[in-house]
């Protein structure tokens, strides 16, 4: 199937699974169909089973956007507490589309999770609870990670509700990543689990061999310790300050030890001027999400990160926390920057990556897959350096490989379907399906809305700068702009580097006398500007100060 075939099966409201080979434009043609809805003012979820997936489409990951959490099982009650979520709620009544990329990184008992919130939110016993469904991945991806041994795991075409959904399969069937034919047909032998010793040999020609792009080279590993290795030995050849930020936690120490051990960011995390790091976690203003690339450009006064991402955005990094809950109270928290270094990643963490260099070692190669997943993401043999590979890495999963085969079949007949409509049926196909989600009266309402915004609009940080020259209380700004206390501090730091922030000495009142002066020494005993230290320093003289007003009471240290 072509891209312009899939495009136009989603503008006719079908739920689809959209797969294909690695490169064959999955997340363009996600995009595209995205732009699409937006530009008729649908509300569209776009989401992806892991936060990695989600950067390529500028969502979320689905377990946050339908509130399940990292929780395998829910009960009649854990829906009732959902329900009484005014935002949850509100987003789930407006969503018109759902969007899962990367589905085969998603346990067959998420989806059917996922699939009862929707019904049970949307009170619709329809599929998805009457929304349009797009899943979309390739099975020859990597499978879903277990950390559940009592739960069993399937792919997501194994759920309940991929049965239900009633899926037409658009298969794609071009290449954009690969244009050198060598490669892809090295690709394609080991997607059919039919690698020949000529293709073997053609592999070993890249053993140890420098690609033709090695200053942009991208290194892979498939364990986490190979990595950190590397990432440790580049940040040591960087001949700059370092400085170290540890994480602190609160709460259960089992549960905590849990928190720490799913966390991408480490214990103690060394940065240096110069460090490329990746996020680890979604920015709640959505600045940057888990995956997002970047470099340390320098650090703040406060002696915060300052990173720069490949979009060329900046963003003065603080510490970002991670959670355990249950019935409204927090069992357990970490806090931690949502960083970790990036000169190496892990296979896992490539996926849907497209690089013109890369070095990779899948001479440790544990699950079927791993190897093609890695091997995918460069775009020529020229441009990869292989440091080893063995059996495992050439591997496909046999399941994968038949139910590969019907996906295909299926795509065929979707295809057949589509060129039996004449083009004046596909389109009044398409005007049916948009009238019915989304009335062309509230499309010319949302559209002029959002003409009269663009005419109003001030930065951010400007319309801030206006309450505090009133003197507006943080909660009062807070209110009247629907952000947090966190966002507005860090405007008012943003307004002071930039020697723009309004006299805001009134804002001492938010603090009780005796808590500025305590933290203010902390401050001067410590001799730091990060918030870690005074933060652990308090804890230990049995004050337990919130990092937010540990950061308000930064503002008022003397320059």
């Amino acid at each position: 199937m072509l891209q312009p075939e899939a495009l136009d099966i989603l503008k006719m409201g079908k739920n689809v699974f959209l797969s294909g080979p690695a490169g064959s434009g999955k997340t363009h043609v996600l995009n595209e169909y995205v732009k699409y809805l937006k530009s008729h003012a649908v509300d569209v979820a776009v989401t992806a089973s892991t936060g990695i997936a989600a950067t390529h489409l500028g969502g979320q990951t689905i377990h946050s956007w339908s509130g399940l959490g990292v929780r395998d099982t829910l009960s009649n009650r854990d829906i009732d507490d959902m329900m009484q979520k005014q935002y949850l709620y509100k987003r789930f009544d407006r969503t018109k589309v759902l969007i899962i990329d990367e589905v085969s990184m998603l346990h067959h008992f998420r989806l059917d999770l996922i699939e009862w919130i929707c019904r049970q939110m949307k009170h619709n016993e329809r599929p998805f609870g009457g929304m349009q469904v797009v899943l979309s991945g390739d099975f020859f991806q990597l499978p879903p990670v277990t950390r559940n041994e009592i739960i069993e795991s399937e792919f997501a075409y194994k759920g309940n509700s991929w049965q239900d959904a009633g899926l037409t399969i658009c298969y794609l069937s071009e290449q954009h990543r690969q244009k050198d034919n060598a490669y892809l047909s090295i690709l394609n032998q080991i997607r059919q689990n039919s690698v020949s010793q000529k293709t073997i040999e053609l592999l070993k020609t890249r053993l140890h061999k420098d690609s033709e792009d090695e200053g942009q080279t991208t290194k892979l590993y498939t364990h986490n310790i190979d990595v950190d290795i590397i990432n440790d030995r580049h940040l040591g050849l960087i001949k700059e300050k370092e400085k170290s930020y540890e994480m602190t936690w609160r709460g259960s120490p089992a549960l905590a030890k849990a928190l720490k051990k799913s966390c991408l960011s480490p214990e103690k995390l060394k940065l240096k001027k110069g460090a490329k790091v990746m996020f680890t976690k979604n920015d709640i203003d959505g600045g940057y999400v888990n995956g997002t690339l970047g470099v340390i450009s320098d650090f703040n006064k406060f002696g915060d990160p300052i990173v720069r991402t490949g979009s060329g955005m900046t963003f003065h990094v603080l510490p970002q926390s991670w959670r355990i809950e249950e019935e409204g109270k927090v069992k357990a928290e970490i806090k931690q920057l949502p960083l970790r270094l990036a000169w190496a990643i892990t296979v896992h963490k490539s996926q849907g990556m497209s690089l013109d260099a890369m070095e990779v070692d899948l001479s440790k190669s544990f699950v079927r897959g791993m190897g093609y997943v890695a091997l995918s993401r460069v775009r020529s043999l020229e441009g990869m350096k292989l440091l080893g590979f063995n059996d495992m890495s050439l591997e496909v999963d046999p399941e994968v490989l038949s139910r590969d085969r019907e996906f295909r079949d299926m795509s065929d007949d979707a295809v057949a379907d589509l060129k039996e409509m004449f083009r004046e049926e596909i389109i009044e196909a398409q005007k049916v399906w948009m009238k019915k989600i989304e009335p062309e009266e509230k499309i010319k309402i949302k559209k002029k809305e959002k003409e009269e915004n663009q005419i109003t609009k001030k930065s951010t940080q400007e319309i801030t700068a206006g309450m505090l020259k009133q003197e507006a209380s943080l909660e009062d700004i807070t209110k009247a702009r629907a952000l947090k206390q966190e966002t507005i501090v860090s405007h008012i730091e943003d307004l002071m580097a930039e020697k723009n922030c309004p006299d805001i000495t009134y804002l001492k009142r938010e603090l009780k006398r005796s808590e500025l002066d305590d933290i203010l020494s902390a401050f001067k005993k410590t001799g730091a500007t990060t918030l870690s230290p005074v933060y652990n320093l308090l804890t230990t003289q049995k004050k337990k100060p919130s990092y937010l007003k540990i950061r308000l009471a930064r503002l008022f240290l003397e320059k």
